[in-house]
């Protein structure tokens, strides 16, 4: 089977460079001492970011991604 690369997301695509900027932001937090919810929320953001990226490509490169709810 062959795959349609022009699907891929680049690593300057807007949805894989805001995840690396959320993540940049919840270790800039973690450096300046920021705990609890607020550090929380700053990690979980990023972790969704993450991972809708990771959902994207999979689907892109035709693995196997679960069903959205």
């Amino acid at each position: 089977m062959k795959r349609d690369l022009s699907e891929v997301l680049m690593p300057d695509h807007p949805l894989y460079t805001e995840a690396v900027e959320a993540l940049k932001v919840y270790h800039q937090a973690q450096a300046d001492g920021v705990v609890g919810v607020d550090l929380e929320r700053l990690r979980l953001m990023a972790e969704h970011r993450f991972q809708a990226v990771t959902d994207y490509q999979l689907r892109a490169l035709g693995g196997p991604a679960e069903e959205s709810h």
